[in-house]
């Protein structure tokens, strides 16, 4: 292997778009699975950027965190980050959408408008994988439903190696849950499923199936 580490670069928890300077919509996401994963990551003796939006957690010993909140710092993050690291792991859950107009007071009950305007955030995985060089590319798809078709889906309109799907809630756990449930699909078929289980114990099986990747896609660029 290199003796120059891994640089891995994960970005992880919810994004918050803000109404006024008291109010946002975000979702519930933990950043428990990205902060496994960096975790994980840096015990392997891997180099680790990790991108947080706001959780309530403490960073890994040798992690290097940059907190942000909305979407917009969190891509801007990714963007200063991106083109030294040869992983990227996209744990995330970016708010899709943010209110077109953010109040710089707080709004009073009695002069708000119950419709609120919204347009999209920027698709921060999308964008940096259009614009990769030799990186590995790994998105999370959490959803409700179609769970397999929706992660594929992604997997190839966002040109990625690998897409890591879950279902949320139930059983299978997700969102602010200790363990999880999920299928690592890759762009030449590969399927793996992971039963429930730690996120600390997907964790360290998404590393080992992500490193030998990472270092044939090293060596390739040497050779």
């Amino acid at each position: 292997m290199n003796s120059i580490p891994i640089r891995c670069l994960i970005t992880a928890g919810p994004t918050r778009e803000y109404i006024d300077p008291v109010r946002f919509i975000s979702n519930p996401s933990s950043g428990k699975m990205g902060f496994a994963i960096a975790a994980a990551a840096a015990a392997q003796g891997w180099s680790v950027d990790l991108v947080s939006g706001p959780v309530s957690l403490v960073e890994p010993d040798e992690v290097i965190r940059y907190p942000v909140e909305t979407g917009e710092e969190m891509f801007n993050a990714v963007d200063a980050l991106f083109d030294p690291c040869d992983i990227f792991i996209s744990t995330a859950a970016v708010m899709d959408f943010r209110p077109r107009q953010r109040f710089q007071r707080k709004v009073k009950k009695h002069e708000a408008d119950m419709e609120i305007a919204f347009e999209a955030t920027t698709d921060i995985l999308a964008t940096m994988s259009e614009r990769k060089v030799s990186q590995v590319m790994v998105g999370f798809a959490a959803e409700t439903d179609a769970m397999e078709s929706n992660a594929l889906g992604k997997l190839q309109r966002k040109d990625l190696d690998y897409v890591v799907g879950n279902l949320i809630g139930g059983q299978h756990g997700g969102f602010g849950a200790d363990e999880n449930e999920v299928l690592v699909l890759g762009r030449e078929g590969e399927r793996y499923p992971m039963a429930l289980a730690s996120k600390q114990e997907i964790a360290s099986a998404l590393i080992e199936l992500l490193e030998p990747l990472v270092i044939e896609r090293r060596a390739s660029l040497q050779s």
